[in-house]
């Protein structure tokens, strides 16, 4: 007998056509499964903690507006989640309306307001007298054009709109900034870190000890005498009172390369509290190189010699 296995399910932010969904099909494993969309970005996560969904895609950073900010608090206080994995998506918007519409025919535009802010300089050159309708996101504003339901003759969407609804392109390439990126990350339940590649991160999210002069120094003295250089530091209030932060951390290297848990151990001794988050492939696949006096067999050479030392052995 034939055994069926079960296909598994990948929540994103839907609906279909967005960039997430885009972030979502660059992950090989993901081809061919169940894809949940959702509306926001808890609804995802609570899919993969309550077991709907075996993982959730989401946006974590954006070249032009930094962190996403409902993400990093969500991932500092949701205990049970890890990253495994990375995505880049160019941010490329296009201007899509119902069959028909012509440039000239457009005076009011929907749009995410995020997606319209980076729009203003194209549609200041090109449709210098529209208003904007906002939308609640890039997908909405099309559906809301195409439907009826917001009053606008076009709309500003993700190029992957086309493949999921009958529209016509009037421009693509509109966005002021043509290397604007967002970085998506694939999160799933607690489990091993993938390994090591040689080219990998590993996020952290720590909170200070005390308000005091220096404080966020000894934090990043942690990974500097370890020759750790740190991609991403961001600050988030913590939201029990005023002038207290968290700090989201991306650091280049592998939780299991040894100056990277030694950087590890440090934080956690300074730290009161630490989530981390994950080791997992950089996107770029670039691979971390560092002194030659931060390899592992450094650390492991030191590490030996304090034994000896402990154990009472003779010096060589």
């Amino acid at each position: 007998m034939k055994r069926v296995t079960e296909r598994r399910t990948y929540s994103y932010l839907g609906p279909a056509g967005t960039f997430t969904e885009a972030a979502l099909d660059q992950v090989a494993e993901a081809r061919g499964q169940q894809w949940r969309p959702v509306h926001n970005v808890g609804e995802a996560l609570a899919d993969v903690l309550e077991g709907r969904s075996f993982a959730a895609m989401i946006a974590i950073e954006n070249s032009i507006e930094g962190g996403v900010s409902t993400t990093q608090d969500a991932l500092a206080t949701l205990p049970g989640l890890r990253i495994i994995g990375e995505y880049l998506v160019p941010v490329n918007f296009v201007l899509v309306a119902p069959r028909g519409t012509t440039l000239d025919q457009v005076q009011v535009i929907a749009a995410h307001p995020v997606a319209y802010a980076q729009c203003h300089g194209w549609l200041g050159a090109h449709v210098p007298s529209h208003s904007h309708v906002p939308a609640a996101s890039n997908v909405a504003s099309a559906i809301g054009v195409l439907d009826g339901t917001l009053p606008a003759q076009a709309a500003i969407a993700a190029p992957g709109i086309v493949n999921h609804y009958d529209v016509d392109v009037l421009a693509t390439d509109i966005g002021d900034n043509a290397q604007a990126v967002t970085r998506f990350v694939l999160v799933t339940r607690t489990t091993t870190p993938p390994a090591p590649t040689g080219a990998d991160k590993t996020s952290l999210i720590v909170e200070l000890p005390h308000d005091h002069p220096g404080s966020l120094l000894e934090m990043l003295e942690q990974f500097s005498t370890r020759g750790i250089n740190l991609s991403l530091i961001e600050s988030r209030p913590i939201g029990d009172e005023l002038g207290r932060y968290r700090f989201v951390i991306d650091a280049d290297g592998h939780i299991e390369h040894e100056r990277m848990a030694d950087a590890m151990l440090g934080i956690r001794r300074f730290s009161p509290r630490v989530v981390f988050l994950g080791s997992y492939p950089r996107a770029d696949r670039q691979i971390v190189h560092y002194p030659e006096r931060y390899a592992d067999d450094v650390f492991v050479e030191a590490r030996d010699w304090l034994r000896g030392i402990l154990s009472g052995e003779p010096a060589e």
